[in-house]
């Protein structure tokens, strides 16, 4: 005599994820490698250029495919808080705070625009953390 172990309520969830994950899909197209690229180009030139170049290339693109317009946005935000953060740490050197803070803000800066364009690269959406909203 073989016991059914199956849960009825994990059935349901189960069959509820596949659902929801089903309706994401549809709700976010896939972005074709011409925007990927773009928006990928937009996190990786503010390494280089500040906000210059994601400034660029959204206001160029931005009217032609939305991820761009999305995660363009999103890196020029990104930038203009650092510069933000430049600016503060520039002026707390003179209080020797800025010394230690300066390094911080760039490499941080480094590596958050490495890790968004790799995802940005794969088609996904990324949000960059602690970066005050500007452009929306």
């Amino acid at each position: 005599m073989e016991e059914n172990n199956e849960n009825p309520t994990v059935e349901k969830q189960t069959e509820k994820n596949a659902d929801a994950e089903e309706s994401i899909s549809k709700e976010r197209p896939e972005v074709n490698k011409d925007d990927k690229n773009m928006a990928m180009l937009c996190h990786l030139l503010a390494i280089f250029t500040s906000f210059l170049g994601p400034l660029i290339i959204w206001l160029i693109k931005k009217d032609d495919s939305h991820f761009i317009d999305d995660q363009g946005k999103e890196a020029l935000n990104f930038q203009i808080t650092v510069l933000i953060a430049m600016i503060i740490s520039g002026l707390l050197t003179f209080a020797c705070i800025g010394a230690i803070l300066v390094p911080i803000v760039l490499i941080a800066d480094l590596v958050f625009c490495i890790i968004a364009a790799v995802k940005t690269s794969s088609g996904e959406r990324y949000r960059y953390p602690l970066t005050f909203r500007f452009i929306k």
